[in-house]
């Protein structure tokens, strides 16, 4: 099943992100159920936020995974959801 993961970042946030940036691109690179993923950016064109999608088999596994994300261990976002997502057009 597909399964969105939103987040936001906090406030003032911009540095924490680009610390551990590297960190959580090699995250993503080395799960296989990364299907997409990207930055949310703010009015400025500053990244404020992350949509990914995964491909997993339960919403556990998709929890897991968001929960060892480099970005979730720093304390980055302000607030965060996962979703069960449809895929229907892509």
């Amino acid at each position: 099943m597909f399964v969105t993961v939103i987040t936001k970042d906090k406030p003032d946030s911009l540095q924490l992100r680009l610390d551990n940036r590297d960190a959580h691109i090699a995250y993503l690179k080395s799960s296989e159920c990364v299907r997409m993923a990207g930055p949310f950016l703010d009015a400025d064109g500053k990244m404020s936020g992350s949509l990914l999608v995964l491909e997993v088999e339960t919403m556990d596994e998709a929890t897991t995974w968001a929960a060892n994300d480099p970005y979730v261990k720093a304390g980055l976002f302000e607030k965060s959801r996962i979703e069960h997502w449809n895929k229907v057009i892509g």
